[in-house]
């Protein structure tokens, strides 16, 4: 499924780049999904294939202080990332975020965006932990005082 070397559209970077955001935002450990989003966005700047429009107030201030997000346009999508220090020297501040405003509705799913962003910044995905199936007695067995652990005397009174 996955294209070695594609090259893919803007259009479709950006499509991968909303699904992979959008996820972020709701997931348990977001950490790897905002490290895809940071780095397949820098590397869209360096090919100017992205633009640095301006600044915004955070909506979510940390420890109680406002600070300011960078807003990116990547085709006719807006992320926003943190901020670099020549950023906050070189750009314009736009105020207060337009809660209005949305993105459109990218037609991509999880899966298919990370893969377009993996085979883009020519990362590998990372292996998924298998669980490990080790023999545990069930419940039942144990309370029933089964025969498979006969360590468990006091149980079987």
């Amino acid at each position: 499924m996955n294209k070695e070397n594609k090259e893919y559209t803007v259009k479709e970077i950006a499509e991968a780049l909303a699904v992979v955001n959008r996820h972020a935002k709701a997931a348990p450990d977001p950490r790897h999904l905002y490290d895809i989003k940071k780095n397949a966005i820098e590397k869209l700047l360096e090919q100017k294939k992205a633009k640095k429009i301006g600044l915004h107030y955070s909506n979510h201030p940390k420890l109680s202080q406002q600070h300011s997000t960078l807003l990116i346009q990547v085709g006719d999508y807006f992320f926003h990332l943190p901020p670099k220090r020549e950023d906050l020297k070189e750009l314009k501040h736009l105020g207060a975020l337009d809660e209005t405003y949305r993105n459109p509705k990218p037609q991509l799913n999880l899966k298919k965006s990370k893969a377009i962003l993996y085979d883009y910044l020519n990362w590998k995905p990372p292996v998924e932990k298998k669980p490990s199936y080790a023999y545990t007695p069930s419940i039942s067995s144990w309370v029933s005082g089964g025969k498979q652990n006969n360590s468990r005397k006091y149980f079987n009174r």
